[in-house]
């Protein structure tokens, strides 16, 4: 199929770069060379399951939030990347609004600038709104859910909502200097093997294949003054051709480049070696897996010393059970504590998971 799609992929590419242009490279690197070291985690309240229960006006929790937000203040971290969702947009398009609004002032009032994510591949390919599950006992992100789930992704009649989505949310927030970033899409051509991927379409990737570019459309045409990407994270980056198709879509239609690695230290920095070659500032969006050999430690002085943007994954254990390890969607973690914690910096009262961890970053950030 990939070989099927290359051609595709390039035209598509090529059309869209033509119509919306992306940052010139000078344009990228004289914004990031007004940035901080953006260091900061992936972010959900511990009172959220998911995507859904963080935004829905009845789950929606700004006490919490602005509580969590000051113990990331308080280590040094200065963003974070937040999951939004199509569905609440589809409900209630101007409390959704609102409700981001009211995160983006208590991000602010931490001096947290956040990048927010449109869509996602990951987790549950049927999201539903209202009132959602409670974790799975013992189960890593057992709640999560796709944006858009698959029976949107393969209905072509409902990309109008979609286009409708992007196109409101960020130009509701073009011009706002609280936001950092927009992600695109977060690992869009992730299949789920090890948890749902039954059930996904076998078509997944090829579908994504053909929306992504398009949703890069949709968000230039609102104007944002704040780049775009969207992370690769799996294959080979050494060389433009050895790129999968998603990811040669993701470079080159991205302002910035972003990746994900959960990878042991000199894979982190071969990671990052390969993609500074396209002369546009890095930042990896997704790492931090202790039982990974991905750890604080290992990476995140190679991000200061590299000038690039971290960001790990999780912030506070909550619902989302991240702190397991993959594994538990095979093994779960019912009648025990993993032996050390897969994510996650702080425990949900607050205090630190590992307090040489905190320090570190808060050392790396002053």
């Amino acid at each position: 199929m990939t070989h099927r799609l290359l051609p595709l992929t390039l035209a598509l590419t090529t059309l869209l770069c033509a119509q919306t242009p992306r940052w010139s490279t000078r344009k990228a690197n004289q914004w990031y060379a007004k940035q901080p070291f953006l260091v900061g985690g992936n972010y959900i309240p511990a009172t959220a399951i998911n995507e859904l229960e963080m935004w829905q006006a009845e789950t929606f929790d700004p006490k919490r939030i602005d509580l969590e937000l000051g113990w990331a203040e308080s280590i040094g971290m200065n963003t974070m990347r937040v999951f939004l969702h199509d569905i609440p947009w589809r409900d209630d398009a101007p409390g959704f609004k609102k409700r981001i609004d009211t995160f983006l002032d208590i991000a602010a009032k931490h001096h947290i600038r956040p990048m927010l994510v449109l869509f996602d591949s990951c987790w549950d390919p049927f999201p539903r709104s209202g009132k959602q599950h409670e974790p799975t006992p013992g189960v890593h992100n057992s709640g999560w859910v796709q944006a858009p789930g698959v029976e949107v992704l393969q209905d072509p009649t409902q990309y109008p909502r979609l286009e409708a989505y992007v196109k409101g949310v960020v130009k509701a927030f073009a011009k706002d200097r609280r936001i950092l970033a927009w992600d695109l899409w977060n690992e869009p051509d992730n299949e789920n093997k090890s948890s749902y991927g039954s059930r996904e379409p076998k078509n997944k990737t090829e579908l994504v294949l053909a929306l992504l570019p398009k949703t890069y459309e949709w968000a230039r045409a609102a104007k944002p003054s704040q780049p775009l990407t969207s992370g690769v994270w799996r294959g080979d980056w050494s060389s433009h051709e050895a790129l999968s198709p998603m990811a040669r879509v993701q470079i080159d239609l991205s302002d910035v480049i972003s990746f994900h690695s959960y990878e042991k230290p000199e894979e982190f920095e071969k990671r990052i070696v390969t993609l500074q070659r396209h002369g546009r500032p890095v930042l990896c969006t997704e790492y931090m897996a202790r039982g990974n050999n991905s750890t604080f430690e290992g990476s995140l002085p190679i991000a200061k010393k590299r000038k690039v943007a971290a960001m790990n994954w999780g912030m506070v254990a909550g619902k989302t059970q991240t702190y397991l390890p993959w594994d538990s969607w095979q093994k779960p973690y019912v009648d025990r504590e993993p032996a050390i914690w897969f994510h996650e910096v702080f425990r949900t009262d607050g205090t630190p998971y590992d307090p040489k961890e905190t320090e570190l970053i808060r050392r790396l950030t002053r």
